[in-house]
């Protein structure tokens, strides 16, 4: 078959762009760093604008190196990070603010504020847990904070899309404004039975349909690429699907019951389960996969938001490793880790414990504990939290798993996969291509152009590398998997802990909700003025200053002036004490 198939794959830590051929081998590949903003204690950002200039390095970059000309490529396929959320100008196509990613925190009391029955109402319709890593609570966030977003959707000139629509809003030149249905799941906002955005959820949260993508399969043409970024070669892009999902289609999970986990920043379990849909819950949700010629597929997934991302904690925190390739090497200088426990809840922990409060948690240390314990002991959470996730799907499919496909960067360590396959207990396969959340979108987009015949041609790509088989007695993994629960009680402690000393300023204090003008209207309107004195003080608009005030009582829950004043006078006579 002539010709290559350019997939660009866009996760957490950066831009990679590969070049694979028909055997589904790579041909090329590049990579550039994105970078990640910490402006407040739970917030991720990243900028929109770095993220495409990245990608453009890269594709650029690999075209270079494989010595292949634009019109050798015959589609491109589209894998990226899920949920991490961008709004732009429609008119000027430049973003709104930072990209708020897939681990940000700040929308964690937009989720504490939904009611139970209508938890339950958004897990049956979506089948997405509703927590802040769902896109919704990050558009509703930006509805109710930033006034530059208020402005944009009053002017219907806003659009969203996470970081698939925004790629291919770009790559065509701003003609086509779209996503796939298991990035649209990702959202929180996709009736998963019916395959449209619900509309009880969007009017539940008063999200505007207009500014969210069109929703297609994951495997045909949307548009051609503008001309100007390939010498005057329109490419099709044909394949976009959301990474872990995609990751899957590579790995060739294509049949109930076969099932991959994937380890990057976060490690991300998917097992299929075909045109069978199971209701979420028990620390599972229940994503739409991908559909390709009219098919879709369903599956389980669990996950942990903090994999890949301890070791870099290691380098960039810590400071005893130079590079993630030193992780290795330092936690094999001993045996094992003399009893030490690292629980990485560096965003608090996800499903199954739902601890959003919890910490990151070193325990165990003794007088003999060195950085080598502490390293191997970060590895070793890795293959505990996939252990995690494995319990909680097998429950909920109903049967035991016998293999464990595995891919990303963290595959490539020969000390964690055998230590994974130890803590589980089934052998763990390492596919010869572990970038299968690229050559999923690959598969993906050649599909739709012909330059695969059939989804059974791709299967027949996939390729064992290695096969680790379990080592460990079932007594010691037992009791080291005790441990590790062990562990994680004492990380969710020591978050009630933390959630109980603060409570003043989180919740008896609600103050910490409001943006700064906010809180001077509410000083203001405490302190006597009217809504004319105080539209002139603050160099404002009357009927900005009732805004103000209308969303600071909806943020602190109020219904009434007077309340919100004795709110206000109670929690400044706590501060004083």
């Amino acid at each position: 078959m002539n010709g290559y198939i350019l997939s660009i794959d866009q996760g957490t830590n950066g831009s990679k762009a590969i070049i694979f051929n028909h055997d589904g081998n790579i041909v090329a590949a590049a990579f550039h760093e994105v970078d990640q903003y910490y402006p407040h204690a739970g917030w991720v950002e990243q900028d929109a604008n770095e993220i495409w200039q990245k990608t453009l390095l890269a594709v650029s970059d690999v075209l270079r190196n494989a010595r292949i000309l634009p019109e050798d490529i015959r589609a491109i396929g589209i894998s990226s990070q899920r949920c991490t959320s961008v709004v732009w100008n429609k008119t000027t196509g430049e973003p709104i603010g930072r990209a708020i990613t897939w681990q940000d925190r700040r929308t964690q009391y937009i989720c504490d504020r939904i009611t139970d029955k209508e938890k339950s109402e958004i897990l049956e319709r979506s089948g997405c847990i509703p927590v802040p890593n769902a896109s919704f609570s990050k558009i509703k966030w930006l509805m109710e904070e930033d006034r530059t977003i208020q402005k944009a959707l009053a002017h219907e000139e806003l659009l969203f899309g996470t970081i698939d629509t925004w790629l291919i809003w770009k790559l065509s030149g701003g003609t086509s404004h779209v996503t796939d249905y298991s990035n649209a799941f990702g959202t929180g906002l996709l009736d998963t039975t019916h395959l449209v955005y619900d509309e009880w959820t969007l009017n539940e949260f008063k999200i505007p349909k207009n500014i969210l993508p069109v929703i297609k399969s994951s495997s045909e043409i949307y548009c051609h690429t503008d001309p100007r970024l390939f010498s005057g070669v329109p490419i099709p892009i044909s394949g976009c699907v959301g990474d872990q999902t995609a990751a899957a289609f590579g790995q060739a999970c294509t049949e109930p019951g076969m099932i991959k986990n994937t380890y990057g920043t976060g490690s991300f379990m998917i097992l299929n389960t075909s045109k069978t849909h199971y209701l979420p819950g028990d620390g599972v949700i229940t994503p739409v996969l991908w559909t390709v010629n009219g098919k879709t597929d369903y599956g389980l997934e669990g996950f942990a938001d903090v994999s890949g991302a301890v070791i870099n904690w290691l380098r960039d925190g810590l400071g005893i490793i130079r590079d993630e390739y030193d992780a290795d090497g330092l936690a094999m200088q001993v045996p094992d880790t003399q009893g030490v426990f690292f629980v990485p809840a560096l965003v608090g922990l996800g499903a199954p414990y739902n601890s959003p409060n919890a910490r990151g948690t070193i325990l165990g240390i003794g007088l003999g504990t060195s950085k080598s314990h502490i390293a191997r002991a970060a590895i070793e959470s890795i293959a505990y939290q996939t252990r995690d996730s494995l319990e909680c799907i097998e429950k909920k499919y109903g049967k035991k798993i016998d293999t464990l496909r595995v891919d990303g960067g963290g595959a490539k360590s020969d000390f964690l996969m055998q230590f994974q396959a130890d803590i589980l207990g089934i052998p763990v396969e390492r596919p010869e291509v572990i970038e299968t959340s690229a050559q999923g979108a690959a598969y993906m987009a050649g599909l739709s152009v012909g330059y695969w015949e059939s989804i059974e041609e791709v299967k027949s790509n996939w390729r064992l590398d290695t096969h680790f088989e379990p080592r460990m007695s079932a007594s010691k993994r037992e009791d080291l998997y005790a441990s590790w629960q062990n562990a994680i009680h004492c990380a969710q402690n020591w978050g009630e802990r933390d959630k109980t000393s603060t409570k003043r300023s989180s919740e008896d204090s609600k103050m910490g909700r409001l943006s700064p003008r906010e809180t001077e209207v509410i000083k203001l309107i405490v302190a006597g003025k009217n809504t004319r004195e105080i539209a002139e003080l603050l160099f404002t608009s009357q009927k900005t200053v009732e805004k103000q005030r209308h969303d600071a009582m909806r943020k602190l829950e109020v219904d009434s002036i007077a309340t919100l004043v004795r709110l206000y006078l109670k929690q400044d006579s706590d501060s004083s004490k």
